[in-house]
């Protein structure tokens, strides 16, 4: 089968497409039509991600397509258009196996190139927005990286569950444009976004900060949160870790909150299929809509991996894998 390899540690354009053998094992085994591309991707070409697996290996952690075959047990039969999670490699191919527990139907709405960039994304800022940061309706957002794919997850999400104001904060004013079609109410650009915060609110500041960038605009996120604010950590595309001083958090009634998506469903039994239920039925409703991903050939892998290092995505990124 055709597959996406890591050869060696170099980064994106050391990707290569390759002649694999077909996967085995217990699990579902799918026939994989599009694969998701997220910045992790991007870090384990470089040896440079938590997980570090040797070379070579197959990329991407969330796929879209049908089932070729099933345990008996299982909740998903031959023929089901699913999407699933690898967790994290193996999935930018075009068979995959994957454990039943991370398999999960594909409602007939939504395609398999928008399927394949729901998962991490709106499975992380579904858990963000509602348990970690314990989103009120009518609260106001603050949203960094509002065109990249956790950006525009976020967007899309956030009026649905109740927020009433979503500041984008983007680089250019042409990712300005994505940020509204996912969903922003205002955009801000990046330089000096503390100061048009402030004045957009009428100096109140925002009730939630959903920072996957961190780098140089950590303090200036805290000073944009309202009285009893919480900023989400959510990754480091910027590169650098922050820290803060804690003297912040106790003058405001602020707090910095940890987003671990992935920790949370290895150590919470059931709460990966308690989240897909809950996108599953915003989908099907016709509440939330899909994503609409950048989409490349199987063949452009080392180009849209190096769209995620080089932060030029536009919104979620998507390898087509078969027609």
């Amino acid at each position: 089968m055709r597959a996406i390899q890591v050869t060696r540690l170099d980064g994106p354009d050391a990707v290569e497409l390759a002649e694999v053998d077909e996967p085995t094992g217990d699990g579902v085994l799918v026939d994989v039509y599009a694969a998701g591309a997220a910045f992790p991707d991007a870090l384990l070409t470089r040896g440079l991600y938590q997980y570090r697996p040797d070379p070579p290996f197959v990329l991407g952690a969330e796929i879209a397509g049908v089932v070729r075959s099933a345990p008996d047990d299982s909740h998903v039969r031959p023929g089901d258009r699913v999407v699933g999670l690898t967790m994290l490699t193996g999935g930018m191919a075009e068979v995959a196996v994957l454990s039943p527990d991370r398999v999960f139907k594909l409602p007939d709405n939504v395609s398999f190139e928008a399927g394949a960039g729901l998962l991490l994304n709106d499975l992380t800022m579904y858990f963000a927005l509602n348990v970690r940061g314990r989103l009120q309706k009518g609260e106001t957002m603050l949203v960094h990286g509002a065109a990249g794919g956790i950006g525009t997850s976020t967007l899309r999400l956030a009026s649905v569950l109740g927020a009433s104001r979503i500041i984008a904060v983007v680089s250019t004013k042409e990712k300005g444009e994505i940020a509204k079609a996912a969903g922003a109410t205002d955009v801000v650009l990046s330089e000096g976004f503390k100061d048009a915060v402030k004045e957009l609110t009428g100096g109140r500041g925002v009730d939630i900060v959903v920072d996957p960038v961190g780098g140089d605009r950590f303090t200036d996120s805290l000073r944009s949160l309202a009285p009893g604010g919480r900023l989400l950590v959510i990754g480091f595309t910027g590169g650098e870790i922050p820290t803060v001083k804690v003297n912040r958090l106790l003058l405001n009634n602020i707090d910095v909150v940890g987003v671990g998506w992935g920790a949370w469903t290895l150590s919470h039994s059931g709460a990966l299929a308690e989240q897909w239920a809950a996108i599953e039925r915003l989908l099907t409703s016709g509440q939330l809509a899909p994503p609409e991903p950048d989409v490349y050939p199987l063949e452009a892998a080392a180009a849209a991996v190096g769209s995620l290092e080089n932060r030029s995505a536009k919104g979620k990124v998507v390898l087509r894998v078969r027609d």
